[in-house]
């Protein structure tokens, strides 16, 4: 009876757990300095007449030609919603809701000037650009002349398949003055989600983490929440290497500056009361008379696709957030891909990861049932010793214990499964809501997407019928009225609980039930036998 009571009140503390980490904030130190590092500019209204449209395959952008910014990014491949046909809109222009990726050149001799907030006006010789299907790459050149003895072009270079963008700043200077630029590239985004676009907001199990992120020579990969941007704690960073980002469930969008011979400035900002800021600033560029210099960095704007990711800057598929059992998370990960390309459907596949970590738990499984089973047969003793001295706290533990020796029993030895299971179960949770891949993904019937909630909840009741069943089979009788109630309620409670979880981590969890009760039926009737 210590062993199935053990066994639940674990499993009910590693679920709470896992809704009170959700509702933590998470502490980050850093060292701040009280110099300005932000780029601010005034919000511009949209004007359609002075946009651009660039496109390939998987990206669709809208560019301003008032600075060149990115207003607008749209992925084609990724719908807005389940059984929509819109595209997924990642960055967003509207009254309710700002998410830019901005760029451009300040210092003394910069266009975009810092101090009167000025953007120059590009020109573009469309405003239509597409990737054709016999393409390479696509070039989409914007320039500002500015006095005719400057001429700045801004170049987007978008290729087949992919939803990293190079940017690059040509300045050729034709005038007879030494010219001091240096490059900024930031993201501005509304802190407050419009209701329409915060569709997590009623279900505590699916909330990811949602804010900016950077990587910094002396840092693979830190997390930086709008609530300290608002509070003013600003981010002044110098380093030679890394990328900043801001993130959001399955999606991220990231500058990659190049590394730098001296020093980039990563920092943070708070405009308008509701808008944070993450950006980059490069060193100073010294352009001399009658030459040109070329600045170049890259835009991520897509999906938290790991092996893309990492193939775009150092530690960027660090930002697929596995929470703090990523060691497990990942693997498992890779290990549901693989099954994937052979069965072709994520639940299934699903199913079958399941099969091998039961299979891989069992002897641990058939020592926790086999401990189980000997504890029931010695509970008449148990209930005998209680008996005899309930007025001797101290003695009636020391007979208990005498009695486990004599016997070779581990009382606690039912509980080292759990201790196993439950961070695979947490590491399933945490795969199934950071993984892009698994984003409605179907499995069968009325499952459309496996990291959503059951819309109809009726794997959770089918999953708590399941655990009724193991509850059933492995409990003893006791005369405790507490332990009564935990045994009783448990099924209901757990039940409750995964009303809101994913349908993939669910399934995942009837299917290692169902094979638990087989798996139990197996090893008892076997030790009854050899009893």
């Amino acid at each position: 009876m210590e062993v199935q009571r053990n066994f639940f009140i674990v499993a009910f503390l590693l679920i709470s757990f896992l809704l009170w980490q959700k509702w933590q904030n998470q502490l980050y130190s850093h060292d701040y300095k009280n110099e300005k590092s932000s780029v601010n500019f005034n919000f511009e209204k949209k004007d359609y007449h002075n946009q651009i449209i660039i496109k390939n395959n998987v990206i669709r952008l809208v560019v301003n030609m008032y600075g060149g910014d990115i207003e607008e990014a749209s992925l084609l491949a990724y719908k807005d919603k389940l059984n929509s046909s819109k595209p997924l809109k990642l960055l967003e222009t509207a009254p309710d809701f700002i998410y830019q990726a901005q760029s451009g050149l300040i210092g003394r001799d910069g266009p975009d000037n810092s101090e009167n907030y000025s953007r120059p006006l590009y020109h573009a010789k469309n405003n239509f650009f597409e990737l054709e299907n016999n393409q390479k790459e696509l070039r989409v050149p914007i320039t500002f002349t500015k006095n005719n003895n400057i001429i700045y072009t801004k170049t987007f270079v978008l290729k087949p398949n992919q939803y990293d963008i190079q940017v690059e700043y040509k300045v050729h200077n034709l005038s007879k003055n030494n010219l001091q630029i240096r490059m900024f590239g930031q993201l501005k985004q509304t802190i407050k989600l419009p209701k329409e676009r915060d569709i997590y907001s009623g279900n505590f199990a699916l909330q990811t983490f949602r804010g900016a992120a950077y990587s910094s020579t002396d840092t693979k990969y830190e997390k930086y929440k709008f609530d300290d941007i608002s509070r003013n704690q600003q981010l002044h960073i110098l380093t030679k290497s890394g990328w900043i980002a801001m993130l959001q469930q399955y999606f991220s969008v990231a500058w990659i500056p190049e590394e730098d011979i001296n020093l980039n400035t990563i920092y943070t900002s708070y405009i308008n009361h509701n808008i944070a800021t993450i950006g980059y600033k490069s060193s100073f560029f010294n352009i001399s008379p009658n030459s040109h210099s070329i600045i170049k960095s890259k835009l991520w704007i897509g999906p938290a696709v790991q092996k893309d990711m990492a193939l775009v800057a150092p530690n960027l598929d660090l930002t697929v957030d596995y929470g703090w059992l990523w060691f497990l998370s990942q693997p498992l990960f890779k290990l549901l891909s693989v099954i994937y390309s052979i069965v072709g459907n994520w639940g299934f596949s699903i199913v079958l990861i399941t099969f091998i970590m039961k299979a891989l738990t069992y002897p641990l499984t058939k020592a926790q049932y086999i401990s189980m089973a000997k504890m029931r047969k010695l509970q008449p003793k148990i209930n005998e010793i209680k008996k005899n001295f309930r007025n001797n706290k101290q003695r009636m533990s020391q007979e208990m214990m005498n009695l486990y020796k004599k016997e070779k029993i581990n009382p606690l030895g039912g509980c080292l499964p759990v201790f196993i299971q439950m961070p695979i179960f947490l590491s399933l949770y945490y795969m199934l809501i950071g993984s892009v891949e698994l984003r409605h993904a179907p499995f069968l019937l009325w499952i459309k997407d496996l990291s959503d909630q059951d819309p109809y909840y009726v794997l959770p009741v089918i999953m708590g019928i399941t655990m009724f069943f193991i509850q059933k089979t492995s409990s003893t009788h006791s005369s405790d009225p507490l332990q009564q109630k935990i045994i009783h309620f448990m099924p209901v409670i757990f039940t409750v609980f995964f009303l809101w979880f994913p349908s993939g981590l669910v399934l995942y969890y009837i299917i290692s039930n169902l094979v638990t009760i087989i798996q139990q039926k197996i090893i008892l009737f076997n030790f009854k036998k050899r009893s």
